[in-house]
């Protein structure tokens, strides 16, 4: 079992949501890129919330293929990514298999960030640890925390394919919005 690193936060002045993920799988890694599998669902949720369909277009629009634009995109939407856990032990991208975790410094981040209105979880074990970690930090008191449906493409009871998870993920749209 080796020992993984997650990636800097993408955050600037304009933040306003901040999706906090678990710990990059081993295709991002590999990638260098938050959400580096061509599989997850992660850039085609943001392009289907922000995204502008052209007249009588049916299809969400595709994410754009450079990562820095993908980056951009949202940053220009008010979204900010980071991983709750900055390093684990863990075998493969399963979050199940995640052990020793020690977490990023979300209270440090959110003091440099005011602007963050809410963290949106990616997925059931993002929101579990950060609740281990700082369920009680009067850092979060004022914060919207959303627990999402994850962007892994594996179907589940309630979120069969990218429509469901549009549709859950729409949740996020109202706090990237100016105040």
């Amino acid at each position: 079992m080796s020992r993984i690193y997650s990636f800097p936060p993408i955050i600037d002045e304009r933040a306003r949501v901040l999706i906090a993920g678990t710990a990059p799988s081993v295709k991002s890694l590999e990638h260098g890129q938050f959400y580096g599998h061509p599989q997850n669902f992660f850039w085609r949720i943001m392009y289907g919330l922000f995204g502008e369909k052209e007249p009588g277009q049916i299809e969400y629009p595709a994410p754009d293929p450079v990562y820095e634009n993908r980056i951009a995109f949202i940053q220009q939407h008010g979204v900010a990514l980071w991983d709750i856990i900055g390093s684990c032990e863990r075998e493969g991208s399963l979050d199940a298999n995640i052990k020793e975790e020690i977490p990023n410094d979300f209270p440090g981040l959110l003091a440099q960030y005011p602007g963050i209105r809410c963290i949106a979880f990616n997925g059931g074990k993002a929101f579990d640890t950060f609740r281990k970690a700082f369920g009680k930090h009067p850092a979060f008191a004022h914060i919207a925390k959303l627990k999402l449906p994850s962007s892994s493409p594996i179907p589940t009871k309630h979120m069969r394919n990218l429509e469901d998870r549009i549709g859950a993920w729409r949740v996020i749209v109202p706090y990237t919005e100016e105040s």
